[in-house]
């Protein structure tokens, strides 16, 4: 069961854009529509500001460590926490609430490999 609602849990974490949310939040332009048109840290600053492009970085990192830790923390074992950790990746780059159109994964795949 763990090795189905990890993975799952990671995708749909992952599936949240750091991007797209820091934007609203803080008044720029969408990155889907704007700039390079990636979601990401590097298009956000171009967008907006420093501090908007910190708080995306940090977000995407975040989607990464968190399902790992996560699955640490349930005992699973290394299938399972590679699955988390893939499915957060996944997430970030096909995510379900944005169309399947994410972004690159490298700040993501950052938080899996530090955790």
């Amino acid at each position: 069961m763990l090795l189905i609602l990890l993975p799952l849990g990671g995708y749909l974490l992952g599936s949240v854009s750091s991007a797209v949310l820091v934007s609203k939040l803080m008044g720029l332009p969408d990155p889907r529509q704007s700039g390079s048109g990636n979601p990401g840290a590097t298009n956000v600053l171009r967008l907006g500001n420093k501090p908007a492009a910190a708080l995306t970085l940090l977000g995407d990192v975040l989607k990464g460590v968190l399902p790992v830790l996560i699955a640490k923390y349930l005992d699973a074992d290394t299938t399972g926490i590679a699955l988390a950790g893939l499915g957060a990746f996944l997430g970030h780059l096909f995510p379900v609430f944005f169309g399947f159109a994410g972004g690159k994964g490298v700040a993501t795949s950052l938080g899996i490999f530090l955790a």
